[in-house]
């Protein structure tokens, strides 16, 4: 009898395979939520057993001693920042370093993306101190919450003013650049008025990529502790296929490249820039990453202390 494992996932198309039944296993019958928004607080949700999670709100369950939830070193969500920080057309900024001293919008402080994303402006000379912060929403059709997390600090990390939309304050002067996971509506149109920082946002990504040897990660799969304790084998189970519905939804994207103008020319310029293991999943593939990820929760005074990959990830800590 396959154990049920319910999961809540976000739409990331190389899961097709897996939401489609396309991989499965005999050991478990998975059950996906398609989810918008990630779950709050899967230690509490009792629609669950496991979750897409952000990677710094993992962490911060580990470091303050909440052990109801296990993580999977398979980062669902990688993602190089260059190419994360947007800025109005008419901006005289081109350089990352152009951003000290000015007005930098995100859309949640202590958010995985934008943790990495300031981790790549401490590599260019920007650190936290270096710029004035204000966290908000994007645009208009965002919700008004809590960004700041309680991180805010008057004079140096703060919210949006009035709770504007931070594309309205990016176009009206009021912030120099934003970071934001992904873009507003509009922005892909020839006549959008906003633009990346970085012309050749790829370039600095690959020279980032062979510098670090690796894409950072940003969302990963937790599950109830419970359920791996009854269940050892069942992390490992789900990463295999999540892995092979990756490797299925590559080739698929290969044979039928011609869904996007010129992707069968991204495809070769990716694997022409990148190694075939670049997101391999598991802890020794990704220690660097993790090490470097806890590295910067603690630098940028998200974290008080600095944990090591064993701390986040005991469980495949202690199978190693």
């Amino acid at each position: 009898m396959p154990v049920t494992l319910r999961i809540a996932l976000r739409d990331w198309d190389y899961m097709t395979p897996l939401v489609l039944g396309d991989v499965s296993s005999s050991r478990l019958d998975i059950k996906v939520d398609r989810v918008g928004t990630l779950v709050s607080s899967l230690a509490d949700d009792i629609a669950h057993d496991a979750a897409e999670m952000s990677f710094s709100r993992y962490s911060q369950m580990r470091h303050d001693g909440d052990d109801r939830v296990i993580g999977m070193p398979n980062f669902i969500m990688r993602g190089f920042r260059h190419r994360c920080i947007i800025t109005a057309k008419a901006s005289p900024i081109r350089k990352l370093s152009d951003l000290a001293g000015k007005n930098i919008g995100v859309t949640g402080w202590r958010d995985s993306g934008n943790t990495w994303t300031r981790a790549a402006l401490r590599r260019e000379g920007v650190g936290v101190e270096d710029a004035m912060w204000y966290a908000g929403r994007l645009t208009e059709a965002h919700p008004i919450v809590d960004r700041l997390d309680g991180f805010g600090r008057p004079g140096r990390i703060e919210a949006a003013p009035g709770e504007r939309p931070m594309v309205d304050l990016l176009l009206d002067g009021g912030l120099d650049a934003v970071f934001t996971p992904f873009m507003p509506k509009g922005f892909f149109d020839q006549e959008s008025p906003l633009r990346q920082v970085l012309d050749d946002f790829r370039a600095a990504e690959v020279a980032y990529f062979h510098e670090v040897g690796y894409i950072p990660g940003m969302h990963l799969i937790g599950f109830k502790a419970d359920i791996v304790q009854e269940h050892p084998w069942i992390m490992d189970e789900l990463s295999e296929l999540i892995d092979e519905s990756q490797r299925i939804w590559l080739e698929k994207r290969e044979k039928y490249a011609d869904t996007t103008p010129w992707m069968i020319d991204e495809l070769r310029r990716c694997a022409a820039d990148l190694p075939p293991t670049w997101r391999a999943s598991g802890l020794a593939e990704n220690e660097a990453m993790i090490a470097d990820f806890a590295e910067e929760l603690y630098e940028q005074k998200i974290m008080p202390r600095l944990l090591t990959p064993a701390d986040l990830f005991p469980w495949h800590a202690k199978a190693r």
